[in-house]
């Protein structure tokens, strides 16, 4: 798949909360995440290494209320996309905004690296 298509089905698997579907077909074994400084798994690497930070992921959340992914912006071998959330963490008070940029690269037809832009 080139650039554009798998931009379009990551997002289109993201809405529907299919993420298992996401890694098995679009991301490389040697995945790289990169999440801000000071991020709990700041760079995980490897398919394993990005299900288990899913796992964790949803073991902090108690409630997603809202998610709106945008649609990507391609360049080259690299996308965007703006992805907002309303969601209520365990422990927490109250609902939280989050409002992040995902950028991807994709290198032989597989996502090889993700990171993710957002204030902390």
């Amino acid at each position: 798949m080139k650039t554009q298509e798998i931009a379009h089905r990551l997002v289109e698997l993201c809405r529907q909360g299919d993420f298992a579907t996401c890694y098995a077909e679009l991301f490389s074994p040697e995945i790289v995440s990169i999440e801000p400084e000071g991020s709990p798994m700041q760079m995980v690497k490897g398919l394993d290494g990005i299900k288990k930070k899913s796992e964790e992921w949803n073991k902090m959340v108690e409630q997603v209320h809202r998610s709106e992914i945008g649609d990507p912006v391609v360049g080259g071998n690299y996308f965007a996309l703006p992805w907002k959330m309303n969601l209520t963490f365990k422990g927490a008070p109250g609902p939280t905004d989050m409002d992040e940029i995902c950028v991807y690269e994709v290198r032989d037809g597989k996502i090889v690296t993700e990171q993710f832009f957002y204030s902390r």
